[in-house]
């Protein structure tokens, strides 16, 4: 029996395949490096959205001030969840995505001050309420340490698309509801963790505040894969904000043209020790001419970044 219950179906195989060409596409564009301020900009959107799914009112402006220490008026416990958020996303380089006892500690931080216990798996049973009729109701508390370890074990597990182990530990997090409380902060973050370490495009993206906008959407579908025991349209779900986020960034930065020398750099990196042709050189750049793409390659033997085996069209080139 499949411990992780999803399917890589068409959809899911189409998205992925989407997300991958357009990490690429990024890649090779010469991307204008994000200023500090875009960072704590992106930031700020990310722990406001976050929040804000989860009932907290303070706008932006107010996230922004707090992060400035500045005097806000607000309620002390969503100023204290700003306030927690913003440090664990600040540091939320350090954390490694596989190890448990980072998201332990991640937890911990999240929510010091506003549960009695944070950074530890929780003792009862809890479930989520509809008005006065329950609709969810999380597995025992005495499996929660057992299911953990299972999904830490997942996602070290390589014959799964990184991608898609993102948006299934996302889904199980929350179905799992580990903690007392912060289990759906707790489960957008990870996943953007994991995305982070996978391409550093992510720490410049907010999937948060599509989320937020899709709120309805989000719950919707997570009862759904609830009830189906299958996370695949949570999947679907997580992949389309993913896609849409990455398209919004896009269309957000500045790019400037790659210059010869970034584009050959660029298919080495891509290439690394296999030979490749001109005709693949091409397909790295969509916009480019045979004629430029023959002289980067001509320029690159000459200046013995790579050897050139047999002419013309036959022509092949690896790395020295």
């Amino acid at each position: 029996m499949n411990k992780h219950p999803f399917q890589i179906n068409s959809t899911v195989l189409g998205l992925v395949t989407q997300i991958h060409e357009f990490l690429g596409e990024l890649k090779s564009l010469s991307v204008k490096k994000p200023s500090v301020k875009l960072r704590k900009e992106n930031k700020i959107k990310t722990v406001h959205h976050s929040l804000a799914i989860e009932g907290n009112s303070l706008s932006e402006d107010q996230v922004t001030a707090i992060l400035e220490n500045k005097r806000v008026l607000g309620p002390f416990l969503q100023i204290t969840e700003v306030k927690n958020a913003l440090i664990v996303y600040e540091m939320i380089q350090e954390f490694n995505p596989l190890l448990e006892k980072d998201l332990l500690k991640a937890h911990r931080l999240l929510m010091q001050d506003l549960v009695k216990v944070s950074g530890q798996y929780r003792k009862g049973q809890v479930g989520i309420f509809k008005g006065s009729k329950v609709s969810f109701v999380a597995p025992p508390a005495k499996q929660v340490s057992g299911l953990m370890e299972n999904l830490f074990a997942f996602l070290k597990d390589k014959s799964t698309p990184w991608i898609i182990k993102a948006c299934v530990f996302h889904y199980e997090l929350e179905f799992i509801h580990p903690f007392e409380d912060g289990n759906g902060r707790m489960g957008r973050l990870w996943q953007q963790l994991i995305l982070m370490k996978q391409s550093p495009v992510f720490e410049y993206i907010s999937t948060e505040s599509l989320i937020h906008k899709k709120q309805k959407e989000y719950y919707a579908v997570l009862e759904k894969s609830d009830k189906a025991g299958d996370s695949t349209l949570f999947i679907e779900f997580s992949l389309k904000i993913i896609l849409e986020s990455l398209k919004n960034f896009k269309n957000q930065q500045i790019f400037k043209k790659p210059n010869s020398s970034e584009r050959i750099q660029f298919a080495l990196d891509h290439f690394k020790d296999q030979t490749f042709t001109r005709k693949q050189y091409l397909s790295l750049f969509p916009d480019m001419s045979t004629a430029t793409a023959s002289r980067d390659l001509a320029m690159a033997v000459k200046e013995k970044l790579i050897k050139k085996a047999g002419d013309k069209t036959l022509a092949t080139y690896h790395k020295i």
